[in-house]
């Protein structure tokens, strides 16, 4: 396990006084370790959990060559080029058996969908196609050419080759896939167990009497919520004043039960908050000021306590600086510990507008809504007033504007790239 000081020394131009965005995710995929621990499940349970190992197909799939649609199979090789042809009907397959019968020279069998396809048929043609006269049936020249709709055997999944590789997440459609393998369990790693809290002397928790200059916690709402739809185990420690034996006690409680400790304020540069000298007694900690906007201050880095290891991400305490510091840094963290394969997430290009001010030196994550214009592109427009305490203009977006490092400012019309929200919100 590499120090904070070892894994600052492989970053050329690493400076926690003036980071950029990409240097954070860089420093953070060196910092956290996936987990090892696995467990077996039922494909019910698997739903968003992160497989341990590739699922190695035990079957083909399909199994058998098989007819794509209803219809009459034949044999390619009687087709001829503008020329109509006649075919006897010999019997009918359907799904679920193999058709018994024999087929003579000018003959063709009514098919279902899914049906074995008999080996010396290659082609259906679709009943919409045909005329049918008793039990013959013609099939016009040009309707279908060799091989039309068959579905051949394995080219789905072949036997021994993997379906899904160690690493993804499991959604609805690998369920599925996983079941067509005539698979009931699955290998998965642990869930990890995320704890968070808030810190001040400023914050309300919900249900105590308003009192002057209080706010209530918005912050242990959003993340509780951004880490159950990440999958993972919350625990939630609820508001924690700013006295050190207080900080103490949660900083060593959260790092004995959690693989990963979320805070959100006390990390800027303010000398009234004893979270970050606690955070420096505990642990191997760095303190950054990140060249982006919102959420400049953030703290990364362990802390032990009783032989176990938590990685730690102490937030900036405004409400909209939490949620982008959460989306752009820590969620790609929580899904490389998690045991899943890290991926940047996908930038939506829209067309701005509206004028957008932008200093080259930092990154800017702005509230955007994303719509589809008349002629088919994506527009976008921000949410209006941009604070960093404007929880809801997170309500209102429906992603995030990313101004890159060296971006400047934008024109109406100008194409930027958006971090759509995509469930993740």
């Amino acid at each position: 396990m590499k120090s904070m000081e070892q894994i600052a020394a492989e970053l050329q131009g690493y400076d926690p006084k003036a980071l950029s965005a990409d240097r954070v995710n860089d420093f953070l995929a060196r910092l956290v370790e996936p987990v090892t621990a696995t467990e077996e499940v039922s494909v019910f349970e698997a739903l968003d959990r992160i497989l341990a190992a590739d699922v190695v197909s035990p079957i083909s799939v399909p199994p058998h060559d098989n007819s794509a649609m209803d219809g009459f199979a034949f044999n390619s090789q009687l087709l001829q080029p503008g020329q109509p042809l006649k075919l006897r009907v010999a019997g009918t397959a359907f799904a679920g058996k193999a058709w018994a019968g024999a087929l003579g020279a000018a003959q063709c069998l009514k098919i279902m969908t899914g049906a074995i396809m008999p080996a010396a048929l290659d082609t259906v043609v679709p009943l919409e196609f045909v005329k049918i006269e008793g039990d013959v049936v013609e099939i016009p020249p040009g309707v279908v050419k060799a091989g039309d709709n068959r579905r051949l055997l394995g080219e789905d999944l072949m036997a021994g080759q993997p379906a899904l590789r160690c690493g993804q997440t499991l959604g609805p459609a690998a369920l599925g896939l996983i079941a067509s393998l005539g698979l009931a369990k699955v290998t998965v790693f642990r869930r990890i167990k995320v704890a968070y809290f808030s810190t001040g002397d400023e914050i309300l928790t919900l249900g105590e009497p308003i009192r002057e200059g209080a706010v209530f916690d918005s912050n242990r709402y959003t993340v509780f919520g951004l880490l159950k739809r990440m999958g993972v185990d919350v625990i939630d420690m609820g508001v924690v004043p700013d006295e050190p034996a207080l900080l103490e006690a949660a900083f060593r409680t959260a790092a004995t039960q959690a693989d990963a400790i979320i805070t959100s304020g006390g990390v800027s540069m303010g000398e009234a908050d004893h979270t970050k000298a606690m955070m420096k007694q505990l642990g191997d900690v760095a303190f950054w000021r990140i060249a982006m906007r919102p959420g400049r201050p953030m703290a990364v880095g362990r802390i032990s306590e009783g032989g176990k290891s938590s990685v730690l991400f102490g937030l900036p305490g405004n409400p909209v600086a939490v949620m982008v510091t959460f989306l752009a840094f820590v969620r790609p963290a929580l899904q490389r510990l998690m045991g899943g394969t890290a991926t940047a997430p996908v930038l939506l290009q829209a067309h701005s507008l509206e004028p957008l001010r932008k200093k080259p030196g930092r990154t800017e994550y702005q509230r955007g809504i994303v719509a589809k214009a008349a002629n088919g592109s994506l527009t976008v427009r921000i949410t209006g007033n941009q604070g960093s305490g404007v929880l809801s203009s997170m309500v209102e977006a429906n992603g995030l504007i990313v101004l890159h490092h060296e971006q400047g400012n934008v024109a109406v019309g100008d194409v930027v790239d958006v971090m759509m929200f995509s469930g993740a919100v």
